[in-house]
């Protein structure tokens, strides 16, 4: 009875406190996130916004270099809804380039910074941006890529040490606050980001993100968390995602708290920049606390201030290990999809749980788990056309209501078709609409939701959606390869699946030169981590490659007759794997 009592005070009150932040953001109001960090800075302005290395950025700060930015959009020709697109690494001028040009009014489009060859340009050429910001430390990258942009936008490079056009062009404009007149009419419900998902497609789609679905985002972490202008959040996470580029920046600039941010998460140095930037929250996916809880220990990993973590993919059979180990006060893990209306958040810590919906909010939060057929790939429905909701403890596909209310609605992608494919019609009654997350979850029978997969071909591996379909594309390119069947295979004590490819090849394929073809192509993650040769694809009636099989069978060698090879990430070499290879694997004594 007490933890009922203690479970629902915690949930109320937190859903309450997330409510009250987010009072004024409104669809027609003109509250958009450069008004609620304008804000910000005129009551802490002298507070530190961001820590990076050995810089301290204040409030005011970085609103004046963001009004640099803005006025230099604005000297080129840039108006309230024009694209601009954004290749940096993590660091504050990254934050200083969307704050001012979301002052002017515009969209921007955040780049993938692993993308390389024709997946970069096509995400640059489906946001139709009209100028790129990019940092110099991926100039040669989109250099490489730039002849493939369609329509080609002006580029513009920012270096570190101030030498880049952009810089030159920046260092013209004024500081002087911006004047907001220059957005003026932008609304809550407009767009503010452009952000690229995988897909079953294969290539990135640009998820449109107003201001309002980003501003529930910020707030609904802030609220989660209780985040207050004393706080401080440590960001390892890309900024091109929503959960390092949405949700933890906005836990810290809509509190007035402070952004610990990090170039790229470094394992040996976690806890050493805990206890040298003293945050009290960091946002985590399920692979950075795994490989924490791998590393051997640290004399700073219980000497820190956290009060709370948040992120999602902390495995349940690590989780209250990793609590434990290292004195976490409170681990909030989420669920949601960038470009979905399906949110949620295990405010009570209860282990393994990405969220808990109680039945007295049902008809609030309209979060369903349908029936799903694994082999179809598609929700089951009734003898009169409708889904069937799933009991507790059963697994299906979690789907969200869309409605015209604000963080009901689905903003869709810049394309209808990819739009419609996300929307599942006739769910419960004839004319309703329903978003298809594309995840297997269950429920139990106190509302907590635990997440069980990905459907289909896109599965998750180092924290990154993978599609097979463009894995499979750039496998087939490659000379000698004549057919290429990709797919993802569960590894004990991993996160997500691992890829693997089950290849038919002739004798123009070279195994020792097949990673310097894919390295062009394929960011590192979607690399395959194992691959099979076979002598013949095997087909179903209809002509589609035969996958559920393969996926069953894995990668054990001792039950496969086929050759069986794994990247080996010491010879960075695709190597043959045997038995006692494998029981490394399994074991947890090789890592992939």
């Amino acid at each position: 009875m007490f933890d009922a009592i203690r479970r629902e005070a915690i949930y109320i009150s937190s859903v309450a406190r997330t409510f009250y932040r987010m009072r004024h953001v409104k669809p027609d109001a003109a509250a958009t996130i450069a008004d609620v960090v304008e804000a910000v800075v005129r009551v802490h302005g002298d507070r530190p916004a961001i820590l990076f290395q050995d810089r301290t950025v204040t409030y005011r700060e970085m609103d004046a270099w963001a009004a640099r930015y803005a006025r230099w959009a604005q000297g080129e020709g840039v108006r309230k809804g024009d694209v601009v697109a954004l290749l940096m690494e993590n660091r504050p001028e990254y934050l200083f380039a969307w704050l001012g040009l979301l002052k002017l009014g515009a969209v921007v489009a955040l780049i993938n910074t692993n993308l390389r060859g024709s997946p970069l340009a096509h995400c640059v050429s489906i946001a139709n941006a009209r100028h790129i910001v990019v940092g110099a430390e991926l100039a040669d990258a989109y250099k490489e890529a730039a002849t493939l942009v369609s329509p080609a936008p002006a580029v513009w490079v920012t270096d570190e040490n101030g030498g880049g056009n952009l810089d030159v062009a920046l260092a013209a404009c004024s500081p002087a606050p911006f004047d907001p007149k220059a957005r003026e009419g932008l609304l809550c419900k407009d767009k503010a980001f452009y952000i690229f998902t995988s897909g079953t497609t294969g290539l990135p789609k640009a998820a449109n993100i107003s201001h309002l679905r980003a501003l529930f985002m910020m707030y609904g972490f802030a609220g989660g968390l209780n985040a207050r202008p004393g706080d401080r959040m440590y960001n390892v996470l890309p900024l091109y995602h929503s959960s390092g580029g949405i949700c933890a920046v906005g836990v810290a600039f809509t509190a007035g708290g402070s952004l610990v941010l990090r170039r790229k998460f470094s394992v040996h140095e976690f806890w050493d920049d805990c206890y040298r930037y003293k945050p009290t929250f960091f946002q985590y996916i399920g692979e950075l606390c795994r490989y924490l809880l791998n590393a051997p220990p640290n004399p700073h990993e219980r000497a820190h201030y956290l009060r709370a973590i948040t992120g999602n993919g902390l495995r349940p059979e690590i989780w209250a290990q990793f609590q434990k180990r290292f004195a976490i006060p409170k681990i909030v893990e989420f669920y949601g999809a960038t470009e979905g209306n399906v949110s949620m958040l295990n405010y009570d810590g209860k282990v393994g749980a990405v969220g808990r919906i109680p039945r007295y909010l049902r008809n609030v939060l309209t979060t369903r788990i349908v029936r799903f057929d694994v082999e179809h790939e598609m929700p089951v429905r009734n003898a009169e056309g409708f889904c069937i909701e799933c009991a507790p403890g059963e697994a299906g596909e979690a789907i969200g209501k869309i409605t015209h209310e604000p963080g009901k609605d689905f903003e869709g992608y810049t394309k209808a078709s990819d739009t419609q494919k996300k929307i599942l019609r006739d769910v419960f009654k004839k004319g309703d609409a329903w978003f298809r997350t594309g995840d297997l979850l269950k429920e139990d029978g106190d509302g907590y939701f635990y997440f069980v997969d990905r459907i289909g071909d896109t599965f998750r591996w180092k924290g990154e959606n993978v599609a097979t379909s463009e894995v499979s594309e750039a496998l087939g390119v490659v000379p000698g390869v004549e057919e290429a069947n990709v797919y993802g295979v569960s590894v004990p004590g991993m996160d997500g699946r691992a890829g693997m490819a089950a290849l038919v090849v002739n004798g123009d394929f070279r195994l020792d030169t097949l990673l310097q073809k894919l390295e062009g192509t394929l960011p590192s993650y979607a690399r395959p981590a194992f691959l099979r040769l076979l002598p013949q694809m095997e087909i179903t009636g209809t002509f589609k490659q035969r996958k559920v099989e393969l996926v069953k069978e894995g990668f054990d060698p001792s039950a496969i007759n086929d050759p069986i090879y794994w990247l080996d990430p010491a010879t960075y070499q695709y190597e043959l794997l045997d038995a006692t290879r494998y029981a490394d694997i399994i074991s947890g004594r090789v890592k992939l």
